[in-house]
């Protein structure tokens, strides 16, 4: 994940943690797929005594107390069921929580379970490159992390490249600039898969979650996308208000590539570590944002709101989301046409 891009820390009302249900509802649909992806595919005896388990992008809890807990759950039933033993007696469990070194780190550890089973390790790194010794991990876990790409694609923001983006995303208005942040979603998902197949035991899981697009929609033909082309609307009319400077505004961008499904299983393909056993639409009761003004605004404002405000002010931070909160009324009816995007639940299991 790029430097800046953390989610909002602490435990305040525009705090991740107070706002990440639309993320925790695919959790919950995930957990049956989960248990039985477990009970099927994984050699609990090939974990000796020592359980190792990794969510990548763990951001502020709560969402990654619960996926570590519907693992630890499934792991037990299964080794109950196979051994006829008691897996408290058994099997000692460590929990590894992974993030960039700028994630709040504090409140995922003030928040942990009181109940918690577990041993406890915060991991500081980018998911990208290698954060655990080789051959060490049996389940790794990553959930609405892997459209973050490591940086802003090369030229997009050189106004001499012909892949330069005057706006604040890729939504596909653009054939190079497509191209420019598909190149990199290529090398980044690469170098994850890479980082992974290292790091897990031969046969060990790892489960993908998140947003993806299905193939030939673009993302401007999608919810997320007109919101992110919305959010850029109202900050060039802050920008024409003086409080942020148009030019810096025009080499705004953000690294966030939500990939086309052949382009997932084309990398998944190519790296060659992992058999894919499930690849997945899955849906939710929240699988798109309500179309609430107050929602948006501060689903805005916890995702992007610290990035604008390093980049530009507080002042100018809160006066787009005063503008969004204005003008959202106006784009209601475009966002109820728009064309779904899609859930995603993927299971790789290590060669």
């Amino acid at each position: 994940m790029a430097p800046t891009y953390t989610m909002a820390g602490g435990n305040g009302p525009n705090s991740y943690s107070q706002h990440s249900t639309y993320q925790r509802a695919l959790l919950e649909v995930a957990k049956e797929k989960i248990n039985a992806a477990i009970s099927t595919k994984l050699d609990v005896n090939s974990a000796s005594n020592r359980f190792n388990i990794a969510d990548f992008g763990c951001s502020t809890g709560p969402n990654t107390f619960l996926a570590v807990q519907n693992i630890i759950d499934a792991v037990e039933e299964k080794y109950r069921k196979e051994t006829q033993q008691n897996p408290d007696d058994n099997i000692e469990f460590q929990v590894l929580f992974i993030d960039h070194f700028k994630n709040d780190f504090n409140t995922l550890f003030q928040t942990l379970p009181p109940t918690k089973k577990y041993f406890v390790a915060g991991v500081p790194g980018s998911f990208f490159g290698r954060v655990l010794p080789r051959d060490s991990l049996h389940v790794g876990h990553c959930s609405y992390s892997l459209h973050w790409l490591s940086q802003v694609p090369r030229g997009i923001a050189d106004r001499n490249s012909p892949a330069w983006n005057k706006d604040i995303h890729c939504t596909g208005f653009s054939e190079k600039v497509a191209e420019a942040y598909h190149a990199q979603f290529k090398i980044d998902m690469g170098s994850f898969l890479k980082a992974r197949g290292e790091e897990l035991v031969s046969g060990g899981l790892l489960f993908l979650l998140g947003s993806c697009l299905p193939d030939g929609i673009k993302m401007s033909e999608t919810m997320k996308g007109m919101l992110l082309d919305f959010m850029g609307t109202c900050l060039h009319d802050v920008a024409k208000e003086g409080l942020i400077d148009q030019e810096e505004l025009d080499c705004l961008n953000f690294p966030i590539y939500p990939a086309h499904v052949a382009e997932f299983k084309s990398v998944i393909e190519d790296n060659g570590c992992f058999t894919t056993e499930a690849f997945e639409r899955i849906s939710h009761a929240n699988e798109e944002l309500p179309l609430d003004p107050e929602f948006l605004v501060t689903s805005n404002k916890v995702t992007f709101g610290g990035v604008l405000e390093s980049r530009f002010g507080k002042e100018a931070m809160e006066k787009t989301m005063e503008r969004i909160g204005e003008k959202c009324q106006d784009i209601l009816p475009q966002l109820a046409n728009a064309k779904s995007g899609m859930q995603y639940f993927i299971m790789l299991r290590k060669n």
